[in-house]
């Protein structure tokens, strides 16, 4: 009998499926951490954060098993970091992409390169022993995670109005609007500022989405969905440019009305969270690289 192939895109999609069904009554989704461990998902070996769909699944798995060093390795790379990773520990799974040369379709070409995609096992660092987190030195002049915030956004340049009840990005302007600093008053896990600007990082996210800049076209991708989607979007580049800044990333609860959309497009099309937490991923690099 022939081995059913391991479907990474199925799998990721169903754990944060899952995840995000578990925390829809209080709407908290996986990347609304409230465990104050601030921060993306960081490989052991390259010490480089990792990116895309990969941040939302080692999200919706730390969340899961209450893990919250937020540093992930595979079995080799904990021992090639002096660790063990313990008999029975279960892994989770990342998604990366190798290129391969196939047989070309058009007949213009023998071959053409595609990417396929291949899943990777790793273990967090609660599942290993013998692993010290190496020592970082304290840099001599540092900011506050509020002040890198405001001039995070200031280095965009984007315009930002304050006024009314609402945020939203507004096309026909190229403009941001906001309700004033004040009236944000945060929450249990948040402060107003870190309200502000995870509000901020969301409608910022929206502003990349122009032709001139991200170019993100998502109707041909989604159709109906597509407005929901960009939500989607706007929800995860927050959560990344969050996680970058140090502060709280805020649920928002008017977008609880999209949740039954999300799951419905995630759960039709397995690969709808791979290109919803891509276009985030791109547009939270665009915003960075717009830092002098």
């Amino acid at each position: 009998m022939t081995k059913e192939r391991f479907d990474i895109h199925q799998h990721i999609t169903d754990k944060i499926v899952s995840a995000i069904e578990r925390g829809a009554g209080e709407f908290r989704l996986p990347w609304h951490r409230g465990t104050g461990n601030i921060m993306r998902p960081v490989n052991v070996s390259s010490k480089k954060a990792y990116r895309g769909v990969n941040v939302v699944a080692l999200w919706a798995y730390a969340e899961a098993s209450g893990y919250s060093s937020g540093t992930w390795g595979t079995y080799r790379q904990w021992a090639e970091a002096g660790a063990q990773v313990r008999k029975g520990e279960k892994a989770a799974f990342v998604v990366f992409y190798k290129e391969l040369e196939v047989p070309a379709e058009t007949g213009e070409a023998e071959t053409e390169t595609r990417l396929f995609a291949r899943a990777m096992p790793v273990f967090a660092a609660e599942q290993v022993d013998g692993y010290q987190p190496p020592v970082t030195e304290m840099p001599v002049i540092t900011m506050t995670p509020i002040e890198q915030a405001e001039a995070f956004v200031a280095a965009t340049g984007a315009q930002i109005d304050h006024g009314g009840t609402r945020a939203f990005y507004r096309p026909s302007t190229d403009s941001i609007q906001l309700p004033p600093r004040e009236a944000f008053i945060g929450s249990s896990t948040s402060s107003p500022a870190e309200s502000y600007y995870s509000t901020l990082c969301h409608e910022l996210t929206h502003w990349t989405s122009t032709e001139s800049r991200c170019n993100r076209q998502l109707g041909k991708r989604f159709g109906d969905h597509a407005y929901a989607m960009e939500e989607l979007v706007a929800e995860l580049g927050a959560a990344f440019l969050c996680a970058d800044l140090q502060i709280t990333d805020e649920p928002r609860a008017d977008h609880a009305q999209y949740l039954a959309s999300w799951l419905s497009v995630m759960k039709e099309d397995k690969k709808a969270i791979f290109t919803a937490a891509s276009k985030a991923s791109e547009a939270a690099a665009y915003l960075t690289g717009l830092q002098s």
